[in-house]
Order: C-alpha cells, then structure tokens, then sequence
C-alpha cells in the first residue's frame, strides 16, 4: 500500500521550500498519496504546480499548527497525525508539529522536520527563545533537514541537533532545461533595448527580501539597465513606489509570479539578491543552470555556492552602495559576466541536479518509513 505523507507548513504558497516539496511529490508520482495543511487557509498558490495525477488534498478543519502553548493543541495535533504514515514539517511555522509529537510521542508516525532559512523577525538574528523551543522538540524527529551548511552549523552548534540526525542535501533542479534558449513572450512586457543589460530576481515580494533595496541600487548604476522583479507578494506597492522615487520608468518591470523560470531565467544579464535572510536560494541554482553571473549581499550559502570566479562580485556587507558596485563592475563588462556564467553552470550541473537531491530524499524517506524502494530506488 502506498504511503500516505502528512506535510505541515505554515503556508503553501510558492517559495523555496514549497516549490521543492512539490517537486518531490511530482517526482514520487502515484508511489505516495499527500495532504496538505497551510497553516494559512488562503495562502495556496504552491498548488498549481502539483502535476496532473498526484493524488493530494488540501486538509480541511486541521487543528491549528500556531497559537499559544497547551497541552490540548498538540494533543489535537498528534491525534490528526496519528492518521499518516510519515509527517514532514517545513520550517518554524510548522515546529508545532514536532512538538506535538514529543509531547504525545506514543503511536505517531515517523516525523522529519526541514529548516530552510528564516523569516524578518529572524533576520538580524536568532531569538533565544525560539532555539530552545527547537532543541526540545526536535529530539521527537526522526531527522532533520537542511540545505545548507550555514544551517547545518545552526543545527549542530545551536540547536545542539546530534550528527546521525542531521542530513544536509543540496536543492536541486532540472539543470539540463536550463541550457535551452529563454523564449520569447514568457515575461509579459518585457523588451530588451539595444545595448540594455538586464538585471533580474525571483522573490517572493515580502519584506525579508527587501526589494526596495535592489530597486535603489539599480537606480544609482550607471549605463543602460532594466530591473526586471518577478514574483508576487505584500510588498508589491512599495516596490513599485521605490521605482518610482528613483526614476526607473520603462526601466522597471514587475510582471508578477511566473512559473517555469527555465523558460525565462536566460532574458537576465545578471540576477541580484538583496535579501536580509537567505540560506541556499533557489533562484541563484536557477541563475548558475542558466550561465549567470550572481550579484549579492554575503547571505547564507551564497558565496559558497557560486563559483569562485563570481566571488568577488559578492558585496562584502549588505547595502545598497556595495550591491550597486558589485553590480557596476558585471554591467560594465560583458565578457566577464559570459566567463563567470559559464563557471556557474559547470558548477551547477556538477553540484545541483535535480536527481542528486531526489534520490537523497527518497532514501531518507524510505528510511523513516522502514520500507527501501518505496519513494527511492530500490
């Protein structure tokens, strides 16, 4: 009998770690049926891009993954568990879970918690409280889950997470789509201008990425540019008012969430971060698979990511002025951005292949299940 998996996040919308629990349950096709507990009702976009076939549904009345502290709460929470064969959780929205099971451990199914990164309130730092929390409830996990070696040094270090239990795996993309030419019209209104170096992200337009920030600093460069933020979220208003103050006119683009980036990722000169809070962004794997060189604060994983020819043009601090210079000096040349990309890519295909962070995943899931070949190979 195929396995039923219990995915808790704190909303489904999609980001990194949705689009990569996605791409998992796609990959696992009819070997797993899934539910799927938001723990924001509405925030449901992630949905879309679940392949036609995949048996999924999105939970009805779940118990609340967020709220004060009680026993009664992760009682009703393990009581819904105890339904699944296996229970992922996603990050601190969802540490609830895990809690919950080692509150009400008896009968549960096996539970693995991934850790992605951290929201704003998290940014400047981790809070006291919220790493104890972790250790105690992490102890009920059967493994965690990180993708980069930043979090896995939280996890040992802070989190005081035993090693056996720690499993670090690299995202992990189709690196072989990337390779294609971008086509035409898959950015609505774009247009490149003769002798235009085109500067782009993929963000979530939350205040964590801190859009207006990239916005300023591709005011201030100097030569013929376009700003092209693709993604949705709060902070779209304020974004767009930043272009404005700053003059960018038919320079700027914000064209909304798009999916595929494979088929649009290669109309980007260069692609920029500028981020308070990254660990291992899926959109720089996205860039390297697509011959881009990487502009960025030193966030995360970031400068370990890239290749060692696009270094240097990772701003030593986060600011606006030390992203505009990184960025000045890949406008200016374009043979220098065509070397670093092409370094990029070979380090992205060597490092970064969707099947790599596949069969990784489902060798750790069969583990927890107890059953090998079941989501992996056998």
């Amino acid at each position: 009998m195929r396995p039923h998996i219990l995915h808790l996040h704190s909303s489904f919308n999609l980001g990194g770690k949705e689009a990569r629990a996605v791409q998992l349950m796609n990959h696992f096709g009819d070997r797993a049926r899934h539910t799927i507990v938001s723990g924001v009702p509405d925030q449901l976009g992630a949905r879309d891009a679940i392949a036609s076939g995949i048996a999924y549904e999105i939970a009805q009345d779940p118990p609340p993954l967020t709220g004060r502290p009680s026993v009664a709460r992760y009682e009703a929470i393990a009581r819904y568990m105890q339904r699944f064969d296996l229970v992922l959780t996603y990050n601190w929205g969802a540490v609830d879970g895990v809690m919950a099971r080692r509150v009400f451990g008896k009968g549960q199914p096996p539970l693995i918690h991934h850790e992605d990164g951290f929201n704003a309130d998290e940014a400047g730092g981790l809070k006291a409280e919220r790493n104890a929390y972790r250790r105690l409830a992490l102890a009920a996990a059967h493994a965690l889950v990180v993708p980069s070696q930043t979090l896995e040094t939280i996890a040992l270090t802070t989190w005081k997470q035993p090693r056996p239990r720690l499993h670090r795996i690299f995202n992990g993309i189709d690196i072989a789509r990337y390779a294609a030419p971008p086509e035409p019209g898959t950015i609505p209104g774009f247009r490149r201008d003769p002798g235009e170096v085109v500067i782009g992200t993929l963000a979530g337009l939350r205040d964590v990425k801190d859009l207006p920030m990239l916005v300023r600093a591709v005011g201030g460069l100097a030569g013929r540019v376009k700003l092209v933020i693709v993604g949705e979220g709060p902070e779209r208003a304020r974004i767009a008012q930043a272009a404005q103050a700053m003059g960018l006119g038919e320079q700027f683009l914000l064209p909304g969430f798009l999916p595929e980036p494979h088929r649009y990722v290669g109309h980007f000169d260069i692609l920029a971060l500028s981020s308070r809070s990254e660990q291992f962004p899926i959109s720089v794997v996205e860039a390297m698979a697509a011959g881009l060189p990487v502009a960025a604060p030193p966030l995360g994983d970031v400068p370990l990511m890239i290749a060692a020819e696009n270094r240097p043009y990772i701003a030593e601090h986060r600011g606006e002025v030390w992203l505009r210079d990184a960025l000045q000096a890949l406008v200016n040349d374009a043979a220098l951005r065509t070397a670093i990309g092409q370094a990029n890519r070979a380090k992205a295909a060597r490092l970064y292949d969707a099947a790599t962070m596949v069969a990784a995943y489902g060798a750790l899931y069969d583990g927890a299940l107890g059953k090998p070949g079941t989501l992996g190979e056998a």
